[in-house]
C-alpha cells in the first residue's frame, strides 16, 4: 500500500517536473541570475566609478553611518546607505532594461500581429472553386 502511494506520488511529481512551465521557469531564473551578474557589474565597474569621480572620488559602496565604533573585540556597528543606494540603482537599472526589452518585445509583436494571415492552399484553392460556381451559376 505505501509503495503504491509513493510511485504514485513520484509519478506526479515526474509530471510536474517534466511540464514545459517548470523547465522554461528554470532556464528563466538561471538567465536572470546571469543577467543580475552583470548588471551588478555594469553598475558597480562602470557606472559607479563615473559617479564616484563626478562627486569629487565619494566611493558610494563604502558609505557608512558609525553608529557605534569598534574597540578591541567589539566589533563596529555601521549602518552601509552606500551599498544600499548601489542595489537601489542596480534595481532601477534592471527595471529600465526590462521595461525596454519588454517595450521593443511588444512593439514586434503587434508588427507581426497586424500583418495579414496568408491563406493556405486549401483555402485559396476553395476560393478559387467558390468564385468559378458564382460565375457558372450566373449565366
Amino acid at each position: 500500500m505505501i509503495g503504491s502511494s509513493m510511485q504514485k506520488l513520484l509519478e506526479e511529481f515526474k509530471t510536474f517536473a517534466l511540464r514545459g512551465n517548470v523547465i522554461d521557469l528554470a532556464i528563466a531564473v538561471v538567465i536572470g541570475a546571469t543577467f543580475g551578474k552583470i548588471v551588478s557589474s555594469v553598475v558597480d565597474d562602470l557606472f559607479m566609478p563615473f559617479v564616484g569621480f563626478m562627486t569629487g572620488g565619494v566611493e558610494w559602496g563604502k558609505l557608512v553611518w558609525v553608529l557605534r565604533e569598534g574597540s578591541g573585540a567589539v566589533p563596529a556597528i555601521a549602518v552601509k546607505y552606500g551599498s544600499f543606494l548601489n542595489t537601489v540603482l542596480t534595481f532601477l537599472i534592471v527595471a529600465f532594461v526590462t521595461f525596454l526589452v519588454m517595450r521593443t518585445m511588444n512593439r514586434y509583436l503587434k508588427k507581426e500581429s497586424e500583418k495579414p494571415a496568408q491563406p493556405s492552399k486549401e483555402e485559396v484553392l476553395l476560393t478559387e472553386i467558390r468564385d468559378l460556381l458564382k460565375v457558372r451559376g450566373g449565366k
